[in-house]
């Protein structure tokens, strides 16, 4: 079956990176750029940061400073507003997947005219969004390197999946200037979402030889660096040894797709408004016991990820409790009752839009309505 990988232009790592932007920046010729992050970003000087950067290379630029986790269409419309305000040739997105799907979004609807909600699915725009800069805040989302957007839509209280090659930003910067003050909760689950893109990736229906080597790595180096990112946030190699795996994941499922992990996570999240880190990271062990029950191909990859995680042998049973103690020895929860903001009488409407979610497309295994809802179920009482 043929394949598309889809890549990022020019990406920088490391301790300073924002300041090779300069020289890149002189070289697209760009002059009017718009910052798109979150307040706390905003008051704590990251936005200056990159501001500095932005300055000396000749592009005058505004801050936009309203990002919300889970961001809604309203902040995306808010954010599309000023870009055309300010007639700007360059969005600058500063944070974690919040601000850089915020970018993305409004990237293509200021580009391509019409409504956020227009862009629901795969492939649905027609033309290459503005140019986007993704200066990446966490180590967790992959979202500067790839082909996916989410947007929440507080109407129907879910999460948009917006799946388009032409929201790729132009330039990816991983500084772990920024990443070192992270608290130890948000490196746990961001880290775990970056684990479990690798994961869903290995299992997607898109794997190919390339998707697997970045998905394999990606999980061999979370696995053996994120304990230590969480327990001293200043260890520069686990920092650096992150930022290089959650992109290597983030290339591993934008180029293979995700799963049934993703589209119970994008409704449990925008139903409740949870982080989506720690959604996937609570309902990673359910879904990979379910895929190794209902899918043949699935079982017999999940070795390979055990592998990955040097664990004692290839069954699935193993991997499930590696992953379910490893998330709780991070301070995850381990099951939904423990998350809350989610009750059982909320399964049946969350695996409505599960079900119907663009990444469920991409599971090995095409549940049911009644299948996810049991999967929540089990997620909930821990069995």
């Amino acid at each position: 079956m043929p394949s598309r990988i889809n890549s990022v232009k020019t990406s920088y790592f490391g301790k300073g990176a924002v300041s090779l932007l300069v020289p890149e920046l002189k070289k697209i010729g760009v002059h009017r750029a718009l910052i798109v992050t979150d307040g706390f970003l905003y008051k704590s000087g990251a936005a200056d940061y990159v501001g500095k950067a932005l300055t000396e290379a000749g592009v005058a630029y505004a801050v936009y400073h309203q990002v919300q986790p889970n961001p809604t269409v309203d902040v995306v419309n808010d954010c599309i507003t000023a870009a055309r305000l300010l007639q700007i040739d360059l969005l600058v997105a500063v944070g974690g997947g919040s601000a850089i799907d915020t970018a993305k979004a409004c990237s293509i609807v200021t580009a391509n005219g019409g409504r956020v909600e227009d862009y629901e699915g795969v492939n649905k725009s027609l033309k290459p969004g503005i140019p986007i800069v993704a200066v990446n805040t966490t180590a967790g989302t992959g979202s500067e390197c790839t082909s996916f957007y989410i947007v929440t839509d507080p109407v129907r209280h879910s999460k948009m999946a917006m799946v388009d090659p032409n929201c790729m930003v132009t330039i990816a910067v991983n500084d772990i200037e920024l990443m070192m003050s992270m608290p130890p909760k948000l490196t746990a689950s961001t880290g775990l979402d970056a684990l479990t893109h690798a994961i869903e990736a290995l299992l997607a229906r898109g794997a190919n030889p390339m998707t697997d080597r970045d998905a394999l790595w990606a999980m061999e180096t979370v696995w053996r660096h994120l304990p230590r990112a969480v327990r001293n946030g200043r260890d520069e190699e686990a920092r650096t040894q992150m930022a290089y795996a959650e992109y290597a994941a983030g290339m591993a499922f934008s180029n293979a797709g995700l799963g049934m992990v993703h589209a119970m996570a994008h409704a449990l999240g925008g139903h409740s408004n949870l982080p989506h880190g720690v959604c996937n990271a609570v309902l990673l062990p359910y879904v990979t016991e379910f895929n190794a029950e209902h899918s043949t191909e699935a079982r017999e990859r999940m070795p390979r990820i055990s592998r990955a995680l040097d664990l004692p042998d290839g069954r699935p049973y193993t991997l499930v409790r590696a992953l379910r103690e490893t998330a709780g020895e991070l301070g995850i929860p381990r099951t939904l009752k423990e998350l809350g903001g989610v009750t059982p009488t909320d399964f049946g409407a969350l695996a409505e839009l599960a079900v119907r979610d663009a990444c469920m497309a991409d599971n090995l295994y095409t549940p049911d309505k009644e299948e996810v809802i049991g999967v929540y179920e089990n997620a909930w009482s821990g069995k």
